[in-house]
Formats: C-alpha cells, sequence, structure tokens
C-alpha cells in the first residue's frame, strides 16, 4: 500500500493507494469518509477490490474529522471544501501510470456520498460509477433545521455549531444550504448504486428515495433491513450485503 499525499490551495491531503499485484493500468475505486471520521472508517473494504484487480485509494478529508492525518480543521470544512480535497485527489491519481483513467469509480459513505455525487456531476467524463452508502443528501435541511431551532436565518449564522458530537465554524453551514443538491447531482449521467439502512434516523431513507428518482433509470437503490445509519451498528450482514453490491457493480462496469 502506497502513501498518497496531494497538495491542495497550501493543505495536505494524506491517504493510502492499494494496487492488484502486477502492472496495470487497473480500475480504481476512491472511497470518501463521512462527516466526523477519517479514511480508515470503512476503508478496510479496499482489500475485497484488490483481490479482483482492482486497485482502492481512501483519504482523509481536510478538517474532516478529529483522526484525520490531514491539514486543516473541522472549523474550516465544509461539503464544497471537500469536494475540493475529492476533485485534487482525482487529479493527481489520474497521473499515476498504475491507474486506468477510463475506469475510476467514485464510492461514498455518508457526507462523503454527497460529496461524492457532486463531484461526479461535475466531472462526468471522469467518473465511471457511484457507490453511495446512506448517502447524506439531508445536510443542507439539516443546517437550516438548526438555524430555525436556535430562532436564526440563514442572514445570522454563528462562527461555530455543534454538529452532533462536533463543532463546525460558519462555513460548513453556509456551504451547506448554498447548494441545491438534487440540481446539482442530476448532471451526472452514469450508473449509481445508492445503499441505505431501512432504520436511518440520521439521514431517513426519503433523501435516497428522491436521489433515485433524480437518477432515474440509471440508479440502483437498495434499502437493508435492519441498518440504522453506518455499517459499525449494523449486523454484520449488512455490511456484506452492501460489499457484494458494489464489488458486482463496479466489475459489472469495468
Amino acid at each position: 500500500m502506497d502513501d498518497l499525499i496531494v497538495m491542495r490551495d497550501g493543505l495536505r491531503i494524506y491517504g493510502k493507494i492499494a494496487y492488484p499485484e502486477g502492472e496495470g493500468p487497473f480500475p480504481l475505486v476512491v472511497f470518501s469518509h463521512g462527516f466526523g471520521a477519517s479514511r480508515v472508517y470503512d476503508s478496510g473494504m479496499g482489500d475485497e477490490f484488490t483481490e479482483r484487480s482492482i486497485a482502492f485509494a481512501a483519504f482523509d478529508f481536510c478538517g474532516g474529522g478529529p483522526g484525520s492525518q490531514s491539514d486543516g480543521s473541522m472549523l474550516d470544512m465544509s461539503v464544497l471544501t471537500e469536494a475540493a480535497d475529492l476533485n485534487a485527489v482525482l487529479d493527481y491519481v489520474r497521473g499515476l501510470g498504475k491507474v486506468d483513467v477510463e475506469r475510476v469509480f467514485l464510492m461514498g459513505s455518508s457526507q462523503g456520498g454527497y460529496v461524492s455525487s457532486c463531484v461526479a456531476a461535475g466531472r462526468p467524463c471522469d467518473i465511471r460509477g457511484l457507490v453511495l452508502n446512506f448517502p447524506a443528501f439531508c445536510i443542507g435541511d439539516d443546517a437550516l433545521a438548526r438555524l430555525s431551532d436556535a430562532g436564526l436565518g440563514p442572514e445570522s449564522i454563528p462562527e461555530q455549531t455543534t454538529v452532533g458530537p462536533m463543532t463546525v465554524g460558519r462555513r460548513y453551514v453556509e456551504d451547506a444550504i448554498s447548494v441545491d443538491v438534487y440540481a446539482r447531482i442530476a448532471d451526472y449521467p452514469g450508473d449509481v448504486l445508492i445503499v441505505h439502512g431501512a432504520q436511518d434516523q440520521i439521514v431517513p431513507l426519503r433523501y435516497s428515495q428522491k436521489a433515485a428518482a433524480v437518477y432515474g433509470d440509471r440508479a440502483q437503490l437498495v434499502v437493508l433491513d435492519g441498518m440504522g445509519h453506518g455499517f459499525r451498528s449494523a449486523p454484520p450482514e449488512c455490511f456484506r450485503r452492501a460489499m457484494d453490491l458494489a464489488l458486482e457493480f463496479v466489475e459489472q462496469r469495468l
């Protein structure tokens, strides 16, 4: 497994890229983690891709969470800064001789799914397909709801806001409410796999149902019973099912 070090606006993005045995070039899956997490959260799935001759890259967003090995603070992080990080990583890996630039896939969990879908829409010719695990398309609505609960409007965003156990800065809220996410993701013409837990209380299922409707025939939405938000608290069979779906989705599009 090789280090992945990318610069974006003076910030260092750190990650890892694993290649299958052989010379390549190999198809590649680029994984984006969720809010407050890091690349190690779900990146153990990488071994299953490399065993199928697919390279796998995972990185920490700048300010993406307490465990991030990339530069930056959560007070400066937003969905748009994370989109810039992912774009920088994509630009870098496309220049690696062992990567087949015609077969690059994005895979993201929660906020990483939101970011991956937005980035894919902005560079559709570079992305062969999308795998979205419980994508957090609720981020803008949640930001507005927090402001409303505090008796504030979009013109009165505080310098810091608590989101779950984490503290984020003004930019996180500003950028969240500035993006019409469904309008943005609609520009992606490729195939999309969306996996969502039926008992997700963080990102209600209706957000993925709306995304599937926006993508139309090119999207497959799979709802996993017994799963909430994320794989760690779900029965092992939920992760196994999601992993099998992702592997099948990518392999069928190579």
